[in-house]
């Protein structure tokens, strides 16, 4: 523990920053530090997250009643591959002319991706009726990694990661000196 008159002269004299890591702890805990640098580094930690995280987008996979089975296979694996890519996929049956009196004929086609589907996804939207199109869609399934098992036996994140505070230092004040990395 030190003053802040000398944890500051003890900074300054290092050429570094008197920061304030924990301001609720009693008395409030300071880290002699760079700044700029730990900022720079929380920074670049937050894009690295946000570059590994993935937007979910909905893509429509377009078939008639009457598609042929090679037509079928080909529109399936697509929708496999966008399921697969954790994306969701609405599956849209349009009937043209007289085909709108053999809607079971739709209804069938969809039940049966929905069957092929079935072990890497789930129905969000069952299969209903708007106008002279019949639509569903199927959403990727929750992988149950062993990841979320380990996340919980990693220890909470030390005050290194912590926010400092932009607050003055209190007269009676610990200070933390040296790296932690």
């Amino acid at each position: 523990m030190l003053a802040v008159r000398e944890a500051l002269t003890l900074a300054q004299s290092k050429g570094l920053d008197l920061v304030e890591v924990s301001p609720t702890a009693r008395p409030p805990v300071c880290r002699i530090m760079d700044y700029g640098k730990f900022k720079y580094e929380q920074n670049r930690r937050a894009r690295k997250a946000r570059k590994k995280q993935h937007q979910m987008q909905l893509k429509e996979i377009k078939m008639r009643p009457k598609i042929e089975g090679h037509d079928y296979n080909f529109k399936l694996e697509h929708a496999r591959e966008f399921l697969e890519g954790r994306d969701k996929v609405k599956l849209t049956v349009t009937f043209r002319g007289r085909e709108i009196a053999h809607q079971e004929i739709g209804h069938r086609l969809i039940q049966k991706v929905i069957a092929s589907l079935a072990d890497i996804s789930t129905v969000e939207s069952p299969p209903r009726s708007e106008g002279r199109t019949l639509t569903s869609v199927l959403m990727p399934k929750q992988k149950s990694t062993p990841k979320a098992e380990s996340r919980d036996s990693v220890p909470a994140p030390s005050a290194r990661t912590a926010a400092p505070a932009a607050r003055p230092a209190s007269p009676a004040t610990r200070v933390e000196t040296g790296s932690k990395e």
